[in-house]
């Protein structure tokens, strides 16, 4: 048997790479506006908040959370806000772990352009699930991230796992 190249599958970053993914407009304003989460990857709606996973995700199962509120201030979050994306990430954690099992987590904000952010209008949130092993030489040689599952697979896992826990 030819153990040749494996060839890495990620079709949803061909927009990424070819600027198709750029929207009218604010996308932690706009997707929550729509009515197809699915497509948008929204997750959950909160009354202050709401949960996106990343379209170009460091890893599977990479969301976000951010306020309905337009603003690239924290000190522009009032207590509720500030309390809701603190809870939602305490959930979001808890779905992970029973949907993906990750091994630990990378959370918080990038604020500013300075400090990584890709849109740094509108705050948002990262939550990262991380494994023993996903990092590896690819992002460091190749400059290539593997992710290992469809995007809308995790969506599905992560969808059903927190409204699992909304039930309780």
């Amino acid at each position: 048997m030819n153990k040749g190249f494996d060839r890495m599958w990620a079709p949803w970053r061909m927009n990424y790479i070819d600027g198709s993914h750029k929207n009218e407009g604010c996308i932690f304003c706009v997707k929550p506006k729509q009515d197809n989460d699915r497509e948008n990857l929204l997750l959950y709606r909160g009354s202050k908040c709401h949960i996106i996973m990343n379209l170009f995700p460091y890893n599977n199962g990479h969301i976000m959370i951010s306020p309905y509120k337009h603003t690239g201030n924290l000190e522009e979050l009032n207590n509720d806000e500030m309390l809701e994306i603190m809870n939602l990430s305490s959930m979001c954690i808890k779905a992970m772990k029973n949907s993906i099992n990750p091994a630990g987590f990378n959370a918080g904000f990038n604020l500013g352009k300075a400090a990584g952010a890709g849109v740094d209008d509108h705050l948002h949130f990262h939550i990262v699930p991380r494994w023993n092993g996903d990092t590896n030489f690819m992002p460091v040689l190749g400059e290539t991230k593997v992710i290992s599952e469809h995007i809308l697979q995790t969506y599905d896992k992560l969808k059903k796992a927190i409204k699992a826990l909304e039930e309780k």
